[in-house]
């Protein structure tokens, strides 16, 4: 088996976590990019903070010069926050999409230099199932996750002629701490929307924490790194497989009904 260099951003915990251990496992050269390091000691912890590029970049520099390579990425940093567009601060959902997109952005615009002249690069991204059908009151999240869909699907016409893939992978509720993470606005701050929040809130992390384990998720990213020619979209599961075909069927108003009441929104 060949042995790959990988940065996984976001491998401190959770979905990113499980996909370092299992690319180490299998005996690949693991990178974890992030705030705090990873706890597993046999993957090598980089200080990255996605909402500074050039930490990226530094990071990059370093496996370069321990390694003379990176051959795959996968972007997991995420953040969540509960909050009606009306009352949400702008500090927040800008923070929010550093983290969700613009990160993402540089992490591709850091490494595809060195992939192109290799001939070879794998990228996957982490979006959600939010990307598609949206999560009430987590708009920020639910768009800032169907951009990176997009830039993933329009990135491969750019840069598959030079021998590098990209594929997002959709998880749904997933059971890791980004539940509690979620940066939840309180009732006093969201005016006459407080009641639908706080059932939306409650919903959510019942979907979470009752659905996917991070390894299930692993294994689907794992699944498009070695795929010689993954899709650019993979729903993780059957039913979100399910879900993310049907959707692309289903009338606009049905598809808006269905997800009002899986959140008891009246």
């Amino acid at each position: 088996m060949q042995q790959y260099v990988i940065l996984v951003i976001g491998a401190s915990s959770g979905i990113g976590l499980a996909t370092a251990q299992k690319l180490v496992d299998a005996g690949h050269v693991v990178y974890c990019g992030a705030r705090t390091p990873c706890p597993d000691e046999r993957i090598t912890s980089l200080t990255i903070d996605v909402t500074k590029p050039e930490t990226i970049c530094d990071g990059i520099e370093k496996i370069l010069d321990q390694t003379g390579r990176i051959d795959q990425l996968v972007y997991c940093a995420g953040f969540s926050m509960a909050a009606p567009v009306e009352f949400a601060s702008e500090k927040d959902y800008r923070y929010l999409y550093e983290v969700n997109f613009f990160g993402a952005l540089s992490a591709v615009r850091a490494v595809v230099p060195h992939m192109r002249l290799q001939r070879y690069g794998k990228i996957v991204f982490i979006g959600s199932m939010g990307g598609v059908l949206p999560i009430a009151y987590d708009a920020f999240y639910s768009s800032s996750k169907a951009a990176l869909i997009m830039l993933g699907k329009e990135l491969n016409m750019e840069l598959q002629p030079h021998g590098i893939l990209v594929t997002t992978v959709l998880p749904g509720g997933t059971a890791t701490r980004f539940t509690f993470k979620r940066k939840v606005y309180p009732a006093d701050a969201v005016g006459v929307y407080a009641s639908d929040l706080d059932k939306s809130v409650g919903t959510l992390a019942g979907i979470e924490q009752g659905g996917m384990e991070a390894t299930q998720v692993a294994d689907t990213v794992i699944k498009a790194l070695n795929d010689p020619n993954p899709p650019a979209v993979i729903a993780s599961g059957v039913k979100n497989k399910t879900y993310y075909l049907t959707q692309k069927l289903l009338p606009e108003k049905l598809t808006q009904y269905f997800v009002s009441n899986t959140y008891n929104l009246h």
